[in-house]
């Protein structure tokens, strides 16, 4: 399938999660579409690299392997993300990749993922703390800056600050996981 291809059939995706699934399962059978895929969610200024991200993030929820091969331009091209609908699933893919490096179980993200990745996604994450964002990239970024913490300790002390500085100006949803992150890194420092 070429990029164009991908593209129209991409236009096809609805915010449904059938729809992402379905177009999810058809890039999992066909791991070649992958840096078609990313092509298409890297063109930051086009709609329909929001519905490549969403396919992309459920991609890789059912699989955080696929994305292994493709890390260094994910990471090189994750700070132009800027759409809304393009920055939630970015996030998430930015968690589940730092969740796996740093769980207790042995797999591939844990030797692929290497010091430039992490602080591609550190600087992103970042990004999306301090800037207008809704709360879902927030939230995946507190989580993944957390865990980033436990290495690099000090992204934990600049993580606090942002979450206390935000905390009264921001929605119910950023203050519970403020306070869950907080809470964690209190118990650690």
């Amino acid at each position: 399938m070429t990029t164009e291809a991908l593209y129209e059939e991409l236009n096809t995706v609805d915010a449904s999660r059938e729809s992402r699934l379905q177009h999810s399962h058809m890039i999992i059978a066909q791991p070649k579409l992958i840096p078609k895929l990313l092509e298409i969610a890297f063109m930051v200024d086009d709609k329909i690299s929001c519905k490549a991200a969403w396919v992309f993030e459920y991609t890789c929820s059912n699989s955080i392997e696929l994305v292994l091969p493709h890390l260094q331009y994910f990471t090189n091209n994750l700070h132009r993300v800027h759409l809304d609908s393009a920055v939630r699933p970015m996030a998430k893919v930015c968690e589940l990749l730092i969740t796996a490096f740093y769980s207790k179980h042995e797999n591939a993200v844990k030797t692929q993922l290497q010091p430039l990745h992490k602080e591609k996604i550190i600087e992103s994450c970042f990004d999306w703390m301090i800037k207008e964002e809704k709360i879902a990239p927030k939230a995946y970024a507190m989580n993944t800056l957390y865990l980033l913490g436990t290495e690099y300790e000090w992204i934990h002390p600049e993580l606090k600050i942002i979450i206390e500085r935000d905390y009264n100006k921001q929605s119910a949803g950023f203050k519970a996981r403020g306070r869950k992150i907080l809470l964690k890194m209190d118990k650690i420092a």
